[in-house]
């Protein structure tokens, strides 16, 4: 089970830090992902991922240098730390996990969480 938590409303240039906590059999050997949705309908929109063992992040072109994937091994907690928020960042944010694939398709994840709404708005 994955449960967000951390969304809220911010203003333009503001931070947030989303967390994912990773409940139930979970294996090391996954990596993780943020997604977002924009709007009802849209597909979801690849963020970051990491792998859990590892540590290795990517980042999609449109957030890389403002928002930072990381993860606590024993928390078992995922966070999405994100600075300089734009309103086109305004979505809700999904966190994931795979076995395996590619990092940035969604169709690799085989485990979501609900989501957690994001509004950056002055």
């Amino acid at each position: 089970q994955l449960v967000e938590s951390g969304g809220g409303l911010v203003r333009p240039g503001g931070s947030l830090r989303l967390s994912c906590v990773v409940s139930g059999r979970f294996d090391t050997t996954y990596f993780m992902g943020w997604f977002r949705r924009q709007a009802p309908g849209k597909e979801r929109e690849y963020v970051a991922a990491i792998d859990w063992s590892q540590g290795h992040t990517e980042y999609a072109d449109s957030v890389r240098g403002r928002f930072t994937i990381s993860r606590d091994n024993a928390k078992n907690t995922m966070y999405l730390q994100m600075n300089l928020l734009k309103p086109e960042d305004t979505a809700d944010y999904y966190c994931a996990a795979a076995r395996a694939g590619t990092w940035s398709q969604s169709t690799a994840y085989d485990y979501w969480g609900q989501g957690v709404q994001v509004t950056v708005s002055s």
